[in-house]
């Protein structure tokens, strides 16, 4: 089971997407802070990280993955709420590897993962 990280200060956003990820057949941790997704990454370093470019720190946690041993393999998702080319920049250059536009939605979540939670 391929585990998946969501870094996202809204409780709702993280428990809405944990219950459709889960469902998808990954194993969802939940961080409420870039503190908390960094020491929740050093325990045990997730396949895949979504991080909500509003949380504070958002491009600070992407580069502290990336400087981690492997987090070059993580492969990072930056959430933005609109097709926001300067946000998706920033998030580009700090390592994120896609993005997914906010808010998401089952649809939205399962087109993107759906193939992702089988694949080594």
């Amino acid at each position: 089971m391929q585990r998946l990280m969501i870094a996202d200060s809204s409780d709702i956003v993280r428990k809405v997407g944990k219950r459709i990820l889960s469902e998808l057949g990954f194993l969802v941790a939940e961080a409420g802070s870039a503190r908390e997704a960094i020491l929740g990454c050093q325990t045990e370093l997730p396949a895949f990280l979504i991080v909500d470019s509003a949380l504070e720190e958002a491009v600070d946690l992407i580069a502290a993955i990336r400087a981690m041993p492997n987090g070059k393999n993580v492969r990072i998702f930056y959430c933005v709420i609109e097709a926001d080319l300067k946000k998706m920049m920033i998030g580009k250059r700090a390592g994120a590897d896609d993005f997914l536009l906010k808010p998401f939605d089952r649809k939205i979540l399962t087109s993107v993962f759906s193939g992702l939670s089988a694949a080594a």
